[in-house]
């Protein structure tokens, strides 16, 4: 029987970072946190790295906790993957809003690192280091989420760069967007389905760039539809090298599968229902919190053998997928127990726990969909696994 733990053969290896300095950086952000806490900015129910507040980010950038990998010459720390993971759980715990610089500093700004011009590194990475620089994921269209190798938005050479032409949707934060890294097909299409595609950097301010707003179901705009039409990109703004863009995806898509944003969104709901049950819960209420105890832990040092691997610049193939598919279903699950478990009617215009966990229950339906569905993810590891 193919088991997956195979994928995973340093699922218990001891972090890349001298715990005595990881928990001196955890008080620190602590503090922060509690910091914040008081200025009224973090707060029960918010959805942490999809919440944008510009100004939050620039603290954070100014405490030392944005491109905190990065070298130096791009306005980064050179601190260790560990140590940038410990940060990111202790302010996605705690509800923190990220959304400003979320996307940037987990995936944008390490891509443009390792395949963007020197010209693109140095206009755009010191702003994202500094706080200042919000990016978007421009990857599924209205007639391909799952399946991306079907996109229609084309970039077609013309004199000094590109002209786009086409729609994504379910763009993140868009509306608050300084870039969006936007898949395109750059080549026709042939057999090979993920030939010809390549990835630019767009400037949202960009004639011919416009954003459409798409409420969600709990009331919140957090999602856009982008539309190109006909704008120009600089040639220097193409990401690698032309027809490359397949393989910077799932490079991109590993960084944005397996960090703890992949299970912590409904943290603050658990912590709540942890500390109602007491030192001496119930039997029942014991079981489920145990249960949920369990799996956290096993999906977080899941997350830091991967965090481990992408630290060192090495392939971690279907470990992301795996992390991501338990992940989302901790994340969705945990709002269904504090229902089953806790005397407390979701309703939005109650007092903010009972707030808290309405908007948790009506945003866990993307929780699994946002990064990929469930059902396509189970195909990848089933492939991964070669049992298809």
């Amino acid at each position: 029987m193919t088991s997956v733990f195979r994928l995973f053969p340093d699922l218990h290896a001891a972090p890349a970072a001298p715990r005595d300095n990881a928990e001196a950086l955890r008080a620190r952000v602590r503090a922060f946190v509690a910091e914040e806490r008081a200025r009224g900015t973090i707060t029960l129910g918010r959805q942490s790295w999809t919440t944008y507040d510009r100004a939050f980010s620039e603290r954070c950038a100014a405490r030392g906790f944005v491109a905190m990998t990065w070298p130096k010459e791009y306005g980064g720390h050179e601190r260790t993957a560990f140590e940038r993971y410990v940060v990111c759980e202790e302010l996605l715990a705690a509800g923190a809003p990220l959304g400003s610089h979320w996307i940037a500093d987990r995936q944008s700004g390490p891509q443009i690192m390792r395949n963007g011009s020197e010209k693109v590194k140095r206009e755009i990475l010191p702003r994202i280091a500094a706080g200042q620089c919000t990016f978007g994921i421009g990857m599924s269209e209205p007639d391909s989420g799952s399946d991306l190798s079907s996109i229609r938005t084309r970039a077609v050479r013309v004199d000094g760069g590109y002209r786009v032409d086409g729609r994504k949707v379910w763009t993140t934060n868009a509306q608050h967007a300084d870039y969006l890294i936007v898949l395109c097909r750059t080549e026709p299409q042939t057999e090979d389905r993920y030939a010809g595609l390549s990835q630019l950097v767009v400037p949202m301010n960009a004639e011919g760039v416009s954003v459409r707003s798409l409420i969600n179901l709990a009331g919140e705009h957090e999602l856009n539809e982008v539309v190109f039409d006909g704008n120009f990109v600089p040639e220097d703004h193409l990401l690698g090298q032309g027809g490359d863009g397949w393989r910077l995806v799932t490079e991109e898509l590993a960084f944005e599968r397996s960090g703890p944003d992949r299970f912590l969104s409904t943290f603050g709901i658990f912590s709540i229902m942890a500390q109602a049950a007491g030192a001496e819960p119930d039997r029942h209420a014991a079981l489920e919190i145990g249960r949920l105890v369990s799996r956290l832990s096993a999906v977080r040092q899941m997350s830091l053998a991967i965090n481990g691997r992408l630290g060192r610049g090495e392939h971690v193939g279907g470990m992301a997928t795996i992390m991501k598919d338990l992940g989302t279903a901790l994340e969705q699950e945990i709002p269904d127990a504090a229902r089953r478990l806790m005397d407390v009617r979701p309703s939005e215009d109650g007092n903010e726990w009972e707030g808290a966990l309405a908007s948790a229950i009506l945003n866990a339906p993307c929780f699994s969909l946002r990064g990929g569905t469930r059902e396509i993810l189970k195909g990848i590891i089933a492939r991964e696994l070669g049992l298809r």
